[in-house]
């Protein structure tokens, strides 16, 4: 098979639905065939110092195979969907004339949609239109202001949590400065360049027939996170006065979480509340799982692989070999 003519695989799935695992899994499938490079589609972990709360791969992990958009910012600087689309492009051209796969793997859905569908440019922020919506917000709360968005871009309004502060601040940033919802930045009309592999058929969805097996992976993540020093790792972000608590990075799920109870420990000079922040971090991370499954819900084109069930990984694997055959000359 030449270069020219490998498509793009794709690997996508919930928090703790096994893309790590299945993506090695199959780079070994592959290694007679065609040298693989991964592309990380995670918009957590293309940041520095944030390994333990993002399941990074290992140090091993990351120098058995070339890994590409981990470790690119530091968590204080800017990274977007833009971003990413901009970096995956040019990455997936070098890799293919490179005589090698391109293997896209993650988690954050929005990437995926980009990369697939493209996006408009969209408005740049704005510091003046984004402090008057956290003022509002502090007034209002947030899911007032959730509920102002289903106004006006319900599209939007239904795939974010009533809670969301990050994406509803966004979304009305992008009305107010656009006249335009957020929605009509995502058109088909603007795919991104050499997605094409994706959409025709390159697209592999780890998902659970149980929610419950999720759950009870999510649960035992968390707990392994705090026990390899998790909290440490959020104190060390806090030491740095470049890092406050609304980046974009430490809004991210569990390290806002972290965050919030170490201020709390901070204000009542007492002991850290462990339990409470276990339940507020598994709860937020289950409904980070139920968002990327809605969203991967609206790709109908994936090919769903129940990563809950026995031989899901082979499963994977034998996916991958038939798609890579379809594409054959």
């Amino acid at each position: 098979m030449s270069a020219p003519t490998l498509p793009c695989i794709a690997i996508a799935g919930p928090t703790a639905s096994g893309k790590t695992a299945g993506a090695f899994a199959v780079v070994a499938a592959l290694v007679s065939r065609h040298p693989v490079e991964i592309i990380s589609v995670d918009s957590a972990l293309v940041y520095r110092g944030m390994d333990i709360g993002t399941a990074k791969p290992t140090v091993a992990e990351l120098g058995s195979v070339q890994h590409h958009l981990i470790d690119i910012r530091e968590p204080w600087e800017p990274y977007s969907a833009a971003a990413f689309v901009q970096g995956a492009t040019l990455l997936i051209a070098e890799i293919r004339a490179r005589g090698a796969l391109p293997l896209l793997v993650g988690g954050t859905m929005l990437y995926f949609k980009a990369l697939i569908d493209g996006l408009d440019p969209m408005p740049a922020a704005d510091p003046d239109v984004r402090q008057r919506i956290e003022a509002r917000a502090l007034e209002q709360g947030w899911p007032a202001l959730h509920a102002e968005l289903a106004q006006i871009d319900p599209v939007t309004a239904a795939r974010l949590a009533p809670a969301d502060s990050q994406r509803i601040q966004r979304a009305l940033e992008v009305w107010e400065v656009s006249g335009q919802p957020l929605s009509a930045f995502h058109t088909p009309e603007k795919r991104a360049a050499n997605a094409d592999g994706i959409s025709a058929g390159g697209l592999f969805s780890l998902e659970p027939d149980d929610r419950a097996w999720l759950h009870t992976r999510i649960a035992a993540r968390f707990d392994a996170m705090l026990e390899h020093g998790f909290l440490e790792e959020v104190q060390r972000l806090r030491a740095d006065p470049r890092n406050h608590a609304d980046l974009p990075a430490m809004r991210c799920v569990g390290y806002r979480q972290a965050w919030q109870a170490l201020d709390a420990q901070a204000a009542s000079g007492g002991a850290l509340d462990l339990a409470g922040l276990r339940e507020r971090g598994v709860a937020a991370t289950r409904q980070l799982a139920k968002r990327q499954i809605t969203w991967l819900r609206g790709m109908p084109k994936r090919q769903r692989i129940a990563c809950d069930q026995a031989g899901a990984q082979a499963a994977l694997e034998q996916a991958v070999l038939a798609r890579l055959e379809q594409a054959a000359p």
